[in-house]
């Protein structure tokens, strides 16, 4: 594939689902990777194994991205132990599903403050790591708005990916010049536990698969080869833009 050999990453919620598949193709590539968790020790360091299997250095550092002090401390501490950043996959989130006017304040602040504060913040962070250039890559959702793809009963979940398709193109003009690409992916079905599960009726979940010209669900390994193109040089021309890996629903 492509070469990430002396780069240096860091992936929010990166202990599973599409975060995992992300480490570990980066890693596959060539980097070192730091693997953010919120609560879940156990499979960060299950991860960092499997990273350090593949011949490369792992970090484990816990920190809840929806706050600013958490965020910052946690650059501070990749800054000390590894002197810098290049590559940032912005992939922490969280999926909220319910009746619409029952929705509470506290579940859209959780939305909204995982899925786009803290992609906001992580952003803001790692420029001023990425003195040389570097990549961010912002995992966004096919249901993110305008592509005619929309769910019953997420609605915050799919404000919250509109917004991340508007901070990346914004960001993309803003440090082009700095020689940072910031890209945007969105996945259609991915078999994780937030797309089995969740608050998301099974009914939804059924319909999905109909739609998808591939006749699968896909695998968190097809966004993390989706992030290491992104992250590699080859994909140094390609900046602001939004690439949809969903089996050709879009298609359909």
């Amino acid at each position: 594939m492509f070469s990430l050999a002396g780069k240096k990453a860091l992936v929010t919620g990166g202990s599973r689902g599409i975060g995992r598949g992300v480490v570990l193709a980066l890693a596959e590539q060539g980097a070192d990777v730091v693997i953010n968790f919120t609560s879940n020790k156990d499979k960060a360091e299950t991860v960092a194994q499997e990273v350090e299997t593949k011949g490369r250095k792992a970090l484990i550092i816990q920190a809840d991205v929806s706050k600013r002090s958490e965020v910052v401390s946690m650059f501070e501490q990749i800054k000390q132990e590894w002197g810098g950043l290049d590559i940032l996959v912005n992939n922490a989130g969280v999926l909220r599903g319910g009746e619409f006017s029952e929705f509470s304040e506290e579940m859209l602040d959780e939305v909204l403050g995982v899925n786009l504060k803290g992609q906001f913040f992580c952003a803001q962070e790692a420029v001023k790591m990425m003195k040389n250039g570097g990549r961010i890559i912002n995992i966004a959702s096919i249901s993110s708005g305008g592509m005619g793809v929309g769910f019953a009963q997420i609605e915050a979940y799919t404000a919250s990916k509109g917004g991340v398709i508007g901070l990346t193109e914004n960001l993309a003009l803003d440090l082009g010049p700095k020689g940072i690409n910031v890209n945007a992916i969105a996945p259609g079905a991915i078999d994780t536990d937030m797309g089995r599960g969740g608050d998301v009726n099974q009914e939804t979940q059924n319909e999905t698969l109909k739609r998808i010209p591939k006749g699968r669900i896909g695998k968190p390994e097809d966004i993390g080869a989706a992030a290491a193109f992104l992250a590699s040089d080859e994909a140094d021309y390609i900046t602001g833009v939004t690439l949809y890996v969903d089996g050709g629903w879009l298609a359909g």
